[in-house]
């Protein structure tokens, strides 16, 4: 049968393209694109060519559940990839049980074990809970104020990361502040600053959120004062935020676009010749929907089916190998590297591995 005769396998790519997190919709859609593309030259998934379909992940989260799942009931969608909050998350598992297979590509605050549902982000025993201890040993930030976004993943990572570090003598959490989504005057937060006995400032703000925050931070010229760490920063926010607003926000990831390893090279160069010097850089949001992509056709490949029930089955053994290196998702988790880096103008220096 002839190529253009076989019936398509269309991913449902669910990303924002609005509010405090649309800022990595873009770099998202483009990595997409891209491992589709590159699917496509091998083969595609069960031999039939791979279409993308960009679905938004911006509305309210019931809105946005609704809106994948009909694509899946009519058969518009096959399965679904997609980076979006936890709100989105925890409503799009539930709306999609049965239905179609999930990747979860977003940083997130663990525990998701809906079938079919396949997280592959980072989480807060290999991100956040390193992160902090690494900065107590290296650079001596021992007592945190915490300022996050007022939902689950902010809520949830840092229930987690201080129960992991209660009782150890290691660093602490001791002041938490969370803000709602959109928030864009963070004055208050910081005229409260002054008065905590604290090293540092744990930011879980998202997109443009954390953008303005940046900004106040450095136009009260606080760098000299607190350290800043961040689990979520990335390419698209230092650009956003500028080379003087972000210069010293430490932050940990899987991916970024500077990490010098064979794997990440190679995606940076395969990225740079398809879409050109002006295009948004492939930041750890969008190449974790470039990861989704793989993850998803090599589970269905190996499977032979979109079945939900045989692919959560496969799931808990499934390994592949992407820009960021190897990936093992096992329990519900994916096990992966995770890189301690610095911002530094408009890119990041990689520190460490964790």
């Amino acid at each position: 049968m002839p190529s253009a005769a076989r019936p398509s396998f269309t991913v449902g790519l669910v990303v924002p393209s609005a509010g405090s997190d649309g800022i990595y919709g873009p770099s998202c859609i483009l990595c997409a694109r891209l491992a589709v593309e590159e699917l496509n030259a091998v083969g595609g998934v069960l031999d039939r060519p791979v279409h993308l379909r960009i679905l938004d992940g911006s509305g309210a989260p019931e809105q946005v559940a609704t809106a994948v799942a009909q694509a899946a009931r009519s058969g518009a969608i096959d399965a679904v990839v997609g980076w979006h909050i936890s709100p989105v998350r925890v409503r799009l598992a539930s709306a999609l049980r049965g239905l179609v297979p999930y990747v979860f590509t977003a940083l997130y605050e663990g525990g998701e074990t809906t079938p079919g549902v396949v997280p592959i982000g980072e989480t807060p025993d290999i991100q956040l809970t390193p992160a902090l201890r690494w900065m107590a040993r290296e650079i001596g930030v021992r007592r945190w104020a915490v300022i996050g976004n007022d939902y689950r993943w902010p809520h949830r990572s840092i229930a987690r990361t201080r129960a992991a570090l209660d009782g150890s003598g290691g660093p602490t959490l001791d002041h938490t502040r969370f803000v709602p989504l959109g928030t864009s005057d963070h004055r208050a937060v910081l005229d409260d600053l002054a008065d905590l006995d604290v090293d540092g400032v744990l930011t879980l703000l998202v997109g443009s959120d954390a953008v303005a925050f940046h900004r106040e931070f450095a136009r009260r010229g606080l760098e000299s004062r607190y350290a800043r760490f961040s689990p979520l920063m990335d390419e698209s926010m230092l650009a956003c935020a500028g080379a003087g607003a972000s210069q010293d926000v430490f932050t940990a990831a899987g991916y970024f676009e500077a990490l010098p390893t064979a794997e990440s090279l190679a995606f940076g160069a395969r990225y740079a010749r398809r879409f050109g010097p002006g295009a948004p850089l492939p930041c750890a949001p969008g190449e974790s929907c470039y990861e989704g992509v793989g993850v998803l056709a090599a589970l269905v490949n190996r499977v032979g089916t979109t079945d939900v029930v045989r692919l959560s089955e496969a799931a808990g053994r499934c390994h592949y190998v992407g820009p960021r290196g190897p990936v093992t998702v096992r329990d519900g988790r994916a096990e992966q590297r995770i890189y301690m880096a610095v911002a530094d103008g408009s890119g990041f220096d990689i520190l460490a591995s964790l």
